[in-house]
């Protein structure tokens, strides 16, 4: 069974950046897809970014397109999300998850899933 465990979240003013991380285990990670998906209170959840098992390519949403990066380490089976220029409109509790069905911007492409880490930008 694939976990994945997300940490990185946190308080950040409005313009400020921050790092998320996404450790997968259970499964074999250079084998996975991996995205990032984040939802508001009372809003749909919404695709953020996703990284194929190759690193070759990569996807973004137009809500953080320029502003985020995604990227994958396979000695520490980790994903990372790097955002930069966060606004109050980034807030929110931002998921990893996995497929083993190939890269896709659907969230029902992805069977595993963490618990998520909360990311509030305020000032």
């Amino acid at each position: 069974q694939v976990r994945l465990v997300e940490s990185g979240g946190g308080l950040v003013q409005p313009g400020g950046s921050l790092r998320l991380s996404c450790e997968a285990s259970g499964g074999i990670f250079s084998s996975m897809d991996m995205t990032w998906y984040r939802q508001a209170p009372g809003k749909e959840r919404e695709f953020v970014a996703a990284i194929s098992q190759s690193a070759g390519t990569t996807y973004y949403g137009d809500s953080v397109k320029g502003r985020s990066t995604i990227s994958r380490d396979y000695a520490k089976n980790t994903v990372w999300l790097q955002m930069n220029s966060l606004r109050p409109e980034d807030t929110a509790v931002y998921y990893c998850a996995a497929s083993r069905g190939g890269i896709s911007t659907s969230r029902y492409a992805y069977d595993y899933w963490g618990q998520g880490t909360q990311v509030t930008v305020s000032s």
